[in-house]
This record gives structure tokens, sequence and C-alpha cells, in this order.
């Protein structure tokens, strides 16, 4: 099943799946390549790191959400790679609705909250600010509605009264961590079966 992971920032969990599949832990999925908005950050060193094939998206606009042409011209190089499954780890760009039509039902993506609650930007800073004593992870279909795919899975953190912001946010990458690679292995296995 190749697998292709696009990420904005330091690539924790795209290191963590590529430790996972050094470890026979991805079933048969592949990572097959690494995709970024960002020239310089964390998960292409990580690609480079791994020797995964690495493609920095060059964006025509500086916008939080992707153009119809630039979604075109990714759908293009991401052929190259014959992706079954696209994973969004980190990934802080808005897909265009013509992107998501093409691998539609192969898109996945991973949110620091417990959805639905926390939709979008800082959820782990609003769910903390918020005061909730349990937050988590989900992995999630990807759709056109902002973090409002099918819930694949879940894992709950708790958040204890010492706790500060920082040590919850290490809390739920922790989960984060073993969570997708998980996914990505099961996900391996029913496509598998079809």
């Amino acid at each position: 099943m190749n697998t292709v992971i696009f990420g904005s920032g330091n690539g924790t969990n795209a290191k963590a799946i590529l430790e996972a599949e050094q470890n026979n832990q991805l079933g048969k999925a592949k990572i097959v390549g690494v995709f970024s908005d960002v020239p310089e950050s964390g998960i292409l060193k990580i690609a480079d790191s791994y020797s995964i094939n690495r493609q920095l998206i060059e964006l025509s606009s500086p916008s939080s959400r992707i153009s119809k042409n630039d979604g075109k011209k990714i759908i293009s190089e991401l052929s190259k790679f014959s992706p079954d499954l696209i994973v969004l780890a980190g990934f802080m760009k808005v897909l265009p609705k013509e992107f998501i039509e093409y691998y539609k039902n192969m898109i996945i993506n991973i949110h620091p909250s417990l959805l639905p609650s926390f939709k979008g930007l800082h959820a782990i800073e609003r769910a903390f600010e918020y005061g909730v004593m349990i937050s988590g992870c989900t992995v999630h279909w990807v759709t056109e509605t902002i973090d409002g795919g099918k819930i694949i899975t879940q894992v709950p953190v708790r958040k204890m009264e010492t706790d500060n912001l920082e040590m919850f946010s290490q809390k739920i990458h922790a989960a984060e961590h073993v969570i997708y690679p998980t996914i990505i292995g099961n996900i391996s296995i029913e496509f598998h079966r079809t």
C-alpha cells in the first residue's frame, strides 16, 4: 500500500510512522514519499534522514487554502508515487475540493483533540484553556469539512491538575505517535483484503 505523508512542521508524527515501518509495524504499508509546503521544515529533513523521496509543494499563494490550480499540480506530482493512502501529519494547508474528490477515501488526518470538540487550529491550547480534564487525539478520514470526516479512532488523554500546557501537549503528541502508525497498519490490512 503506497503511502505518502504530507506535513508542514517538525515531522514528529512522520518520524514515528517511519520508525514503525523500519520495525515492521505498518503491515503492508510502504512510505514512498513525503510532501511539504515549507522548504526548511523538519519533516523534509526527516525524509532525508530516512532516505525517503521528498517533494516540496510550491504554492502560488501564501493562503491557508490551496488553490484549485495548485491542487492540480500536486495531483500531477503525487501521481508519480501511485499513492494508495495519503497521510496528513501536521499539514497546515486546506486541500481543495478537487484534490479531496480525486483521492476520495484515501486521505487520513490526525487531530490533537477528541473531535468534534476543538476543531481547527490550536486545539490543544484551546482545550487546555477551556479547562477540559480529558482531551486526546483523533484519526479521521478527510472530507471537505475541516476536521469533519468520519472518525477512525480516538485516544483519550487525561489532564492532571499538575499538568501545564507543555506537559499536556507532550502527552497528546505521545498518544499520536502510537496511534497513527497503528491505524496505518490496520488500514493496510483492510486494503489488502479488498
